[in-house]
């Protein structure tokens, strides 16, 4: 039978592995995976895609074509393989009518908050001897640290440096001090960071390629150096508190307006020294509802060529599994709920596969399902989401009581990657694993040496970083050649609905 070169054939039906990854429901339990390893399982070319186009594979799916991922609100239809099906039932619309804002005090509120936080991470820190906070200085990491205080005193809290754009590490030192716990600084050199991610690449048990997988690998083998069994980790209490959607991200929404832009045009001298030039012209070749997805990526023209076939619009297909949910959300809010439950595949991700690559104990407290239920349930919504969009009023109110204004109020981030950094100390090492996985990305080679004089900037170093961390997991867990492509054609009609949904 002729194959097109950009086409191919469909894969036999196998039957699948699930794995369990929703944070929410517990550690996390891989070892289904070590068996399926030595039988060169095929990779999954439209998961490839994913990877570079979003920096993470849309759950249910994986890199591998048979081993699908049951993350957050994904459930399995009576047992069948296919039969995955999406529901995010914490939307503010589906909650019951939480208590009016003079029903109940500040001060019982914030009572029962660090009852209940300082509970779960009792829970989740049980089996670990010598717990490390990962303290980004920031309204979550803070309030963790003050019950992590109350009930995990021997917890060392570590922050991380990751870029020249952010600097939290005095506000994270001097939170940590102040509640009497150790405090260490780590400050990102790439090339170490690089060093530790391929050592660790072959006992990874699935791929992502999160924008801090580097500093998390980074720092859990220096966790480990120290002695360190076990990360406490802050995610996990967005989509109950709920994100709002300021000015930036509504004028980003509205500028993604999936174009096809010649790849030459960005290459231009006055164009490619330009982060904000290149950020604004890769939006707008962007799906509107991806937009929100951290971090420039390649263009969906950029994976066709990459990959050597048609295969990008495989991996957007895969947005309509959370049609669904989009359609039925009330706001442009309650649309980001799903979009930050999607996100955990990679936020959670880079966590749990280090993790488990290191052998060490991984604590979400924020996860914890009375802590969330009752902040789903119970908080008024004026402590969730303030007049003019501000988020987490209780927790900032919780934090009120031990410190005064913190630096976070007024710049963010910490735990970046220095992805320019990279580009300079490792450029000829990852170029050499492109020419090594030519099979599956024979178009890497190419891009990595007409872009080479790119890579001061950051729009472009970004998706080097993408190639970074993907190459060598390829060459770690060989797979078959044969492509995992079970999707129909993509429904138009379907992505142009997310997109005016996504815009509201």
């Amino acid at each position: 039978m002729n194959t097109s070169l950009f086409e191919w054939p469909e894969s036999p039906r196998v039957t699948k592995t699930h794995i369990h990854t929703s944070p929410y429901a517990g550690a996390v339990d891989f070892s289904s995976l070590e068996t399926r390893r030595a039988q060169n399982d095929a990779i999954d070319r439209v998961s490839l895609a994913d990877l570079l186009r979003n920096a993470f594979v849309y759950p249910p799916h994986t890199i591998y074509c048979d081993v699908k991922n049951l993350a957050t609100g994904f459930v399995s239809q009576h047992d069948m393989d296919d039969e995955l099906r999406f529901h995010f039932a914490y939307q503010s619309a589906s909650a019951p009518p939480r208590p009016a804002s003079d029903a109940v005090s500040d001060e019982t509120l914030l009572r029962v908050y660090h009852q209940l936080l300082a509970q779960a991470v009792q829970r989740c820190t049980v089996d670990i001897k010598t717990p490390w906070l990962l303290q980004s200085g920031g309204k979550d990491s803070t309030s963790l640290a003050i019950a992590i205080a109350d009930v995990r005193p021997d917890t060392t809290c570590i922050t991380y440096l990751g870029g020249e754009e952010e600097n939290e590490v005095e506000s994270a030192r001097f939170v940590a001090r102040r509640l009497g716990l150790r405090h260490e600084t780590m400050v990102c050199d790439p090339g170490r960071a690089y060093d530790r991610y391929l050592a660790m690449v072959p006992r990874m048990p699935l791929l992502t390629a999160d924008f801090a997988t580097l500093s998390y690998a980074d720092l859990a083998a220096e966790i480990s150096y120290l002695q360190g069994d076990g990360i406490i980790d802050a995610l996990g209490v967005d989509p109950y508190f709920g994100v709002p959607l300021h000015l930036k991200d509504r004028l980003l929404g509205m500028l993604a307006r999936s174009r096809r832009i010649p790849g030459a045009l960005l290459k231009h001298p006055l164009i490619r020294r330009s982060f904000r030039l290149c950020f604004a012209l890769g939006t707008l070749q962007m799906n509107a509802f991806e937009r929100y997805f951290p971090g420039s990526r390649f263009s969906d023209d950029e994976v066709d060529q990459l990959l050597g076939g048609n295969v990008s619009r495989l991996s957007l297909k895969r947005i309509e599994a959370f049609h669904d949910d989009m359609h039925a959300a009330e706001s442009a809010e309650a649309v980001r709920r799903v979009v930050l439950v999607v996100l955990e595949a990679a936020g959670f991700g880079k966590g749990m596969y280090t993790a488990q690559a290191m052998n060490m104990r991984l604590a979400y407290p924020y996860c914890d399902k009375q802590l969330c239920e009752w902040v789903f349930n119970e908080v008024p919504d004026d402590r969730l989401i303030g007049p003019g969009g501000v988020n987490k009023v209780l927790v900032r109110r919780y934090i009120a009581q031990y410190f005064q204004q913190l630096p976070y109020v007024k710049s963010k981030g910490s735990f970046r990657f220095d992805v320019r950094g990279l580009a300079r100390q490792r450029f000829d090492q990852v170029h050499d694993f492109a020419l090594q996985t030519q099979t599956l990305l024979p178009g890497a080679p190419k891009w990595l040496e007409d872009h080479r004089h790119c890579l001061d900037n950051k729009f472009f170093a970004s998706k080097f970083y993408l190639l970074a961390l993907t190459l060598p997991w390829l060459l770690s867990h060989p797979g078959g050649t044969v492509d995992g492509v079970e999707d129909a054609p993509t429904s138009d009609t379907n992505l142009d609905s997310i997109d005016a949904l996504v815009r509201v």
